[in-house]
């Protein structure tokens, strides 16, 4: 009796067919597990995996060739899996020592009556630039921000487009972001480089929703009874349990100024780690040794008497990002096999046979990982799954890998919200009581930022060609 795990067979053409069915049987996986049962991805995104390696095995492959493909993409995603873990830990540092409570409390103390959705903008940035969350940024100063937007008279659409537009911005150019992170992952390149990219299109769409809501929350705005009480709660609870010291600021100047020298990911990170580790213990009662180690293991647990606090501090450490590393594995094995066997590439090639340009290229990006929000209701999928189907295209075409990843982001990152059935406009709809039909026409950035993004790749400052040490670089499986 043959063993089809071992047996040599000819291998055959992968037809586009064998990948539909791949993608068929994923997409519909994806939207059971998570719409109707309501689970996380990572399972169903597993089945997946079976599901392609099933269709590398009727095209001919060994087991062998089929694990040596599951390796070969989790290999390719292990410099941006080290730094997850390491910004776990950093996170966890940074709490414990004071540095991210003292960013939100300066946060908080910008709130203006007078400009309060800029203020909302700003605050919810802040928030999500320290802590890397869009979801914890929405869930405690978003939530905040709505009731005192309502005390304010401002209408919950635009408040709540405002609270989108901080914490999305934030979640995009933060280094502690689990997403910031994945998509240079998928395209390539390491993520100060993914970062500094991203800055150009970003800020433009970030300065566009600044002036949309400064002009309209003057427009709207009052200073008769306002009740910033919430704010205020947030900030007491702040001072009561951390020192807050300007100088608790200084770990993440050493992670920006590590992007600016160009030092590489992993020691920018780590320096950005053990700065707030050697400082925790002078600036904060209790964080000796043992608590730092605690902290970067298991994160740290706030136990205050505000919920809203506790919820928004109580995160970080090594084993809290073991749901991103574990998603990144498992959707790498997925990546792999459907690389190695030849689907993806049968994709790309219908997809982009008639893109002739790199922005056109970028345009298919975008439009692929909007679609995934849609059809696959997952922020995350909508990252990796179109990062693993482009990066072949990009590196063959000899365009950068990082207009690769800033076409991941602008597209697949913010446009989750706006897509009432994802994870993410379930997840707002559950916390700030807003439905994706009443805030979607106020969430600027959100909007603007993909539209910005494909517009300056006409112009060249979005999609970039790589020079020929770079390709050289990029077909040996280095990141560029």
């Amino acid at each position: 009796m043959k063993n089809i795990f071992t047996e040599e067979r000819e291998i055959k053409e992968t037809k586009l067919w064998h990948a539909l069915t791949t993608f068929i049987i994923l997409v519909v996986v994806m939207s059971v597990g998570i719409l109707i049962f309501e689970v996380d991805p990572h399972i169903p995104m597993f089945i997946g995996v079976i599901a392609s390696a099933v269709m590398a095995m009727v095209l001919g492959y060994k087991w062998s060739d089929i694990e040596k493909m599951m390796v070969d993409g989790i290999s390719k995603a292990m410099q941006s899996i080290l730094i997850l873990a390491i910004v776990g830990m950093m996170i966890g540092a940074w709490i414990l020592s004071g540095t991210i409570p003292t960013m939100i409390y300066y946060g908080l103390k910008l709130l203006s009556p007078k400009v309060f959705l800029i203020a909302t903008v700003l605050i919810c940035s802040i928030t999500s630039l320290a802590t890397g969350t869009s979801w914890g940024t929405m869930g405690t100063m978003g939530l905040a921000l709505i009731g005192i937007g309502h005390g304010l008279g401002m209408p919950i659409g635009p408040t709540a487009g405002a609270v989108l537009a901080g914490a999305y911005f934030g979640d995009k150019m933060s280094p502690l972001s689990d997403t910031t992170n994945l998509a240079p992952a998928m395209a390539g390149t390491d993520v100060f480089t993914h970062v500094k990219y991203m800055l150009k299109s970003t800020v433009t769409a970030y300065g566009i929703s600044l002036l949309f809501f400064g002009v309209y929350g003057f427009m709207h705005a009052t200073s008769g009874n306002v009740d910033t009480s919430q704010a205020t709660i947030l900030m007491d609870g702040i001072k009561a349990s951390f020192n807050i010291n300007p100088l608790l600021l200084l770990p993440p100047l050493v992670v920006i100024l590590s992007i600016a020298f160009k030092v590489p990911a992993i020691p920018g990170i780590t320096m950005g780690f053990l700065t707030a580790a050697v400082m925790a213990p002078f600036a904060q009662s209790g964080a000796d040794i043992g608590a730092i180690l605690d902290a970067a293991l298991d994160g740290y647990t706030m136990e205050g008497e505000i919920e809203s606090l506790n919820d928004l501090l109580t995160t970080g450490g090594l084993t809290n990002m073991s749901s991103s590393i574990l998603m990144t594995i498992i959707a790498m094995m997925f990546g792999g096999i459907m690389e190695g066997s030849g689907q993806l590439a049968v994709i790309i090639n219908a997809i982009s046979k008639n893109i002739k340009t790199a922005a056109g290229m970028v345009g298919a990006t975008e439009a692929t990982c909007i679609l995934s929000n849609v059809v696959m209701p997952e922020q995350y999928i909508s990252i990796l799954v179109p990062g693993r189907m482009f990066a072949p295209a990009y590196r063959e075409r000899g365009i950068h890998p990082k207009s690769l990843s800033n076409a991941l982001e602008s597209a697949g990152t913010v446009t989750s919200c706006l897509v009432p059935w994802n994870t993410c406009g379930l997840f707002i709809k559950n916390t700030l009581g807003v439905t994706a039909k009443v805030y979607a026409p106020w969430a600027v950035f959100n909007y603007t930022m993909p539209v910005i993004c494909f517009a300056m790749a006409f112009m060249g400052v979005t999609a970039t060609k790589m020079t020929e040490e770079e390709r050289v670089k990029a077909a040996s499986g280095e990141l560029v």
